[in-house]
């Protein structure tokens, strides 16, 4: 299956201190019926086209289910998520996925540094802050 996982469950792979609020995942247009019938039990909302989302919606697809955690999946992610600037979900993030060690797993994740840039841009200081002591330790 083609996806990778972005948001804060990302940087907390990473290390980085902080309590993420839910698992965000991309996946590709080919797998994202797929995800969901793996989530089938556990779907809070089921695997949808965005048809009818308001202009400006930033996937094709989505779908979100709950297993101890809210867990939210886009595929066919538009290019305006990348207007005016990169996010950590777009094509520029999805051409620079790394390949992360957690637990006995291997994850993709958007680079750290678009996760930052993106983290600043939003406001969110203590974020940025906390990736930032990464590179202190």
């Amino acid at each position: 299956m083609d996806w990778c996982l972005t948001g804060s469950a990302a940087l907390a792979v990473r290390s980085v201190p902080l309590q993420p609020g839910d698992l965000d995942l991309v996946c590709s247009v080919a797998d994202v019926r797929r995800l969901g019938d793996l989530l089938a039990d556990v779907l809070i909302e089921p695997v949808a086209p965005s048809l009818n989302e308001p202009e400006g919606w930033i996937s094709d697809w989505w779908g979100r289910a709950f297993c101890n955690a809210r867990i939210e999946w886009v595929a066919g992610v538009r290019a305006l998520a990348d207007d005016p600037e990169p996010s950590d979900f777009g094509a520029v993030a999805t051409a620079r996925l790394e390949t992360v060690s957690w637990e006995q797993w291997q994850i993709r994740l958007p680079p750290l540094s678009l996760q930052r840039a993106v983290s600043h841009r939003r406001g969110l200081s203590s974020r940025v802050a906390a990736i930032d002591s990464l590179a202190t330790t």
